[in-house]
């Protein structure tokens, strides 16, 4: 707690022994006046360290995960598609979106979670919300609005489950404006962890990594798509976990041009001199870079029987996440997260529907030496 004041942690301590202390009484036992009292209530508040009105303090070790939630829909045809004509398929319906997807797999692993996000007033918000909240998550926070239905992803794809035609309606986060982080900014201030994806708006972004400085928590981001990356600013200062793939990092950098891609491992090191703290690079089924204070490594990805790869980068976010909040280094909560990838892709779900932490464990063995 070295932000905090001599008076600041006073209070702090009082209000922590007597949640119902009135700030009269917090005044009268330090021997400063109301006023100042009240003002240093206030920075705790914004500081993370108590969560407003009756002084609630918060929870050890609770992540927030804010972004991205979407109804996925697949059609697998059952024939050759023909263009121009109605196609026989079988369709499947999942709930989506990366930030959702981190949450789900984090609530199913005992984490305490606040999920945050932008619904429409329809059906298929309600169902999302309640999906996760059923699961545990909080999800008082979520935004409902009437001016956009929930965003939507749909995949059409051939007798070998490649990828045909994707179609995607996101509109919807364009709404999640700067103003929302006021709403919630106490809720936000008091988390361990913050995770936010890059379906999120440039200036929202912009936003929060320029008021996290001045709050407890740490700040994880993915960058979602090569497209999307370019939400971020130049200086990664603030970030203190980004995840990414070879593409994304590459196009963050500015490189297009095939011949000067830079490698995974150089490609990690470059964002961590761009500001971020701690970089993860990935390459699917290749492995991963990782760079941190101490150097850059490349680790191997656990060997799959995939059916999907659908959440495969979600769940190695979130695999990651989940030791990092158990107190791991990231280098080897970053191998946890690779197993849950892997996990993942043996499942016909974007989040394994049998994943707890027993479940998790049981796969460790399956972990490259």
């Amino acid at each position: 707690m070295d932000d905090l004041g001599a008076q600041e942690q006073a209070v702090l301590d009082l209000i922590a022994a007597n949640p119902f202390a009135g700030q009269q009484d917090i005044a009268t036992s330090l021997g400063i006046a109301r006023s100042t009292v009240a003002a240093h209530i206030v920075q705790l508040v914004n500081k993370g360290y108590i969560l407003g009105r009756g002084y609630v303090l918060p929870a050890s070790k609770r992540m927030i995960c804010i972004g991205g939630a979407v109804l996925d829909r697949k059609y697998h045809a059952k024939k050759d598609l023909i263009f121009g004509t109605s196609n026989p398929v079988d369709g499947y319906r999942s709930f989506g979106g990366v930030a959702r997807n981190v949450a789900e797999n984090l609530v199913r692993l005992g984490v305490d979670i606040s999920f945050v996000s932008i619904v429409g007033d329809d059906e298929t918000g309600r169902s999302l919300v309640r999906h996760l909240r059923d699961l545990g998550a909080d999800v008082s926070q979520v935004i409902t609005t009437t001016e956009r239905p929930t965003a939507e992803y749909a995949a059409i794809l051939d007798l070998n489950n490649d990828l045909v035609l994707g179609i995607a309606d996101m509109e919807i986060f364009d709404l999640f404006s700067p103003s929302y982080l006021d709403r919630f900014w106490p809720h936000l201030a008091s988390a361990t962890w913050v995770f936010i994806d890059c379906n999120l708006p440039a200036a929202t972004i912009k936003s929060l990594m320029s008021r996290k400085q001045g709050a407890r928590f740490k700040l994880a981001v993915d960058t979602v798509s090569s497209p999307k990356s370019a939400r971020l600013p130049k200086d990664l200062t603030g970030i203190d976990l980004l995840f990414t793939n070879h593409d994304e990092a590459n196009m963050m950098l500015g490189i297009t041009d095939a011949d000067r891609r830079l490698k995974p491992k150089e490609a990690a090191a470059a964002l961590r001199a761009a500001g971020a703290s701690e970089v993860i690079v990935t390459m699917g089924a290749h492995g991963f870079a990782v760079a941190t204070e101490s150097g850059v490594a490349t680790m191997r990805s656990v060997p799959a029987r995939a059916v999907d790869i659908t959440g495969a980068g979600d769940a190695m976010i979130a695999g990651t996440m989940y030791k990092v909040l158990s107190g791991d280094p990231v280098p080897h909560a970053a191998r946890t997260g690779a197993l849950l990838a892997t996990l993942t892709t043996e499942s016909e779900s974007s989040v394994h529907p049998d994943l707890s932490p027993r479940f998790l464990t049981a796969g460790m063995y399956r972990i490259p030496a």
